[in-house]
């Protein structure tokens, strides 16, 4: 079995592995000592030798890449909308909804299914055409070798994903503010009911897929904790949690759960709703999820702002208390939940990684 399968299953080896996200260039030049910018390709061969245990993968070609135009400073575009700088480009505005809704009537007027195909907005990130299940399997099953039929060989690391669980949706089409203030509404209830369908569709395609996990993505909570109350939640959001996750559990699939801040007031409904368990950001309790649910998968305990800092020390002790909750838990990978971002000093990196190859064992 593909060891980063096991480990999602809760059966992880003896070496504990890594999930990274990772969007520090500068660190790559740094590690291998070739340029990341002058030759891609060849700086992510050389990372690949040194530290295989990334999974980082190679670009084609050695063409080189512009140089980043922003630092620490944000752009301006388009007024008050701004990008700042991420790994070796920058990021989108994080505005949404702005051009089609400047109200909460507008909001509570929307009809997600009468729009159904999102592919000219970009905002939403998931843009697909979500008109019918079968137009959402047919964009994602060329992606699977033809020889695997309907199902995945078992063990195999085969998986797809969602950014749009179903908190993003009304998040991303109608912006924060929108949302937080039309959520309570009692119209906003047929919204978020069409949004359900929509993924149910996504859903039901996953189901069909050759894969053997799908990583599925809402940022439910923020750093100080839930975004919407549990009552909100129990309505609006878990009960289709457990629906879509049905559908895949009884097609043989498993569930990762993702969101960014500190689920620990969400992390047991999630799994409750069948999620074999959660990647998330440092502010989560994760020794405390390893001691309630034995050996479910958790990702995301390492913290940037100790990288940040870069005091051996300081690294040292964070690795050493991840490998100790990595013992409680076969599904435990290393992560820096909250990113290793392009701003990360590349000789913490290094400790990080080498302190992590050298002392994570499980027992």
């Amino acid at each position: 079995m593909d060891p980063f399968f096991a480990t999602i299953l809760g059966q992880g080896p003896k070496r504990l592995l890594h999930w990274e996200h990772w969007s520090d260039p500068d660190a790559e030049t740094f590690l291998t000592g070739i340029d990341h910018y002058a030759h891609p390709r060849q700086c992510r061969l050389r990372l690949k030798e040194l530290y295989p245990q990334l999974n980082l993968p190679v670009p084609e070609t050695d063409t080189p890449l512009p140089r980043p135009r922003l630092d620490g400073a944000a752009a301006t575009v388009d007024g008050d909308k701004h990008t700042v700088r991420w790994g070796d480009t920058e990021t989108a505005t994080w505005e949404h909804g702005e051009a089609h809704f400047r109200s909460v009537d507008d909001v509570l007027r929307f009809s997600p299914l009468a729009k159904a195909d999102f592919t000219d907005w970009p905002h939403v990130v998931m843009n697909w055409d979500f008109s019918s299940e079968e137009a959402i399997y047919q964009r994602l099953r060329p992606q699977f070798p033809a020889a695997w039929g309907d199902r995945a060989p078992a063990g195999e690391n085969a998986s797809t994903w969602f950014y749009n669980t179903l908190f993003m949706w009304p998040l991303l089409t109608f912006g924060w503010e929108l949302f937080l203030q039309a959520c309570l509404e009692d119209e906003f209830t047929q919204v978020m009911d069409e949004f359900a369908e929509i993924n149910r569709r996504v859903f039901r395609a996953f189901a069909r897929l050759p894969i053997n996990w799908v990583l599925c993505h809402d940022d439910i909570v923020n750093t100080r904790g839930p975004v919407c109350s549990p009552a909100w939640m129990r309505r609006h959001i878990f009960p289709r949690y457990e629906e879509y996750w049905g559908l895949l559990r009884a097609a043989g699939k498993q569930v990762v759960f993702m969101a960014d801040g500190n689920l620990d007031r969400f992390a047991d409904d999630v799994i409750a709703c069948g999620a074999r368990g959660v990647i998330s950001e440092p502010y989560t309790d994760y020794r405390a999820l390893a001691r309630r649910h034995p050996d479910c998968f958790l990702a995301g305990e390492g913290d940037n702002r100790v990288l940040k800092r870069n005091r051996p020390d300081e690294i040292d002790a964070m690795v050493r208390a991840m490998v100790e909750t990595g013992k409680m838990s076969r599904g435990y990978m290393l992560c820096i939940g909250n990113h290793i971002p392009w701003d990360i000093p590349g000789e913490a990196v290094k400790r990080y990684l080498d302190r992590a190859a050298e002392w994570g064992w499980r027992d």
